[in-house]
């Protein structure tokens, strides 16, 4: 590989060619468009500064994806401990072709940010296992394997993901009394 002998040209290209998957993962993991620029960046500097220790076990993008998620869990981290309001642009983008259903187009809005204001409820190393496994279809070995856990707290995590979002997106009535009654 020639960008681990530091041939600057190849590893600008692993960069165009990998770049899109890079920020998409940092952005769902992160939630928010600036956070991922920065955590892709820091992701491809630790990738520079480490690619002669990249021993080829795995393929690049698996050790760059386990890169990102390392910074965009310690972006999430800093983000926490300087926490403050952000204002939101509540405009919507509006699809003004023909060919749309605006009605429909206005469920799957609803429906997405719905989807993502439930992940961005879910604590940073659950919302990382839903994202590699229902966003980029990994296993859940390749899960433990990025996020540096055993297969079986990657299939935990999972599922207390999963039944968390399925709590916040689609609540059944009582269920809530349930629990309480239990936890008595």
């Amino acid at each position: 590989m020639k960008a681990r002998q530091g041939d600057h040209a190849a590893f600008e290209e692993l960069v165009r060619v990998t770049y899109v998957d890079a920020y998409n993962l940092a952005y769902r993991l992160t939630g928010d468009e600036d956070d991922a620029r920065d955590v892709v960046q820091d992701a491809y500097l630790r990738a520079f500064r480490g690619l002669k220790r990249f021993r080829g076990e795995a393929q690049f993008t698996t050790w760059l994806y386990r890169i990102t998620a390392n910074c965009a869990a310690s972006s999430l981290g800093k983000r926490a401990r300087h926490r403050h309001d952000v204002l939101e642009d509540d405009e919507d983008i509006v699809d003004l072709s023909a060919r749309v259903d605006p009605a429909e187009q206005a469920d799957r809005g609803a429906v997405r940010d719905r989807v993502k204001a439930a992940l961005a409820e879910l604590p940073p190393r659950l919302r990382a296992v839903v994202v590699l496994r229902d966003v980029y279809d990994l296993s859940h070995e390749a899960i433990a394997t990025e996020l540096g856990i055993t297969e079986s707290a990657a299939k935990v995590r999972l599922h207390r993901a999963r039944r968390k979002l399925r709590e916040r997106l689609y609540p059944i009535p009582g269920e809530d009394e349930r629990d309480a009654r239990h936890a008595v």
